[in-house]
């Protein structure tokens, strides 16, 4: 069996006015990320990594932040554009983990309704999908409260024939 793994990683940094959406769930928050889409960098950390399990670019190259298309799009959608890429590759997605670094808000009450989300957007199974959320105990960008960062591994199987 060919197996591939992907990493993938993204940031942004907070902006007032703006809506917090991780993993397609809109946090309440006071203050949402900044970005060209709806920034949810935990969609754009695993949409890098299936991208790059299959050797296929990035998020940007698919989806550039010079193209009007994809002003404020939801990552979501983009996310599933991606699952649909990577299977038009052939490869089958096996698994994906992932991690939110955050200091602010506190994530693990919907830490549920993002497996499901992004479980739902890449057409595979919830218990195929990890999330976890840590802060950084006030060091760097994330404790400082001035963004989060999201990393994310995929497992993809080629598909044979």
């Amino acid at each position: 069996m060919n197996m591939r793994v992907g990493l993938g990683f993204d940031v942004h940094a907070f902006a007032q006015g703006r809506k917090l959406i991780l993993g397609g769930v809109d946090i309440p928050h006071h203050q949402g990320l900044l970005g060209y889409s709806d920034a949810d960098v935990l969609a754009h950390a695993i949409s890098d990594a299936l991208l790059g399990a299959a050797r296929a670019g990035d998020i940007g190259k698919l989806f550039p932040d010079t193209d009007p298309a994809y002003a404020g799009a939801d990552s979501m959608v983009l996310l599933s554009c991606v699952a649909n890429h990577v299977r038009e590759l052939g490869f089958d997605i096996v698994d994906v983990d992932s991690v939110i670094s955050a200091q602010a808000p506190k994530l693990s009450p919907f830490r549920d309704q993002m497996r499901k989300n992004l479980a739902h957007a890449m057409g595979i199974d919830v218990d195929q999908v990890g999330v976890k959320a840590t802060t950084t105990e006030h060091l760097g960008f994330e404790g400082r409260e001035e963004g989060i960062s999201a990393q994310a591994v995929a497992l993809l199987s080629k598909r044979c024939c």
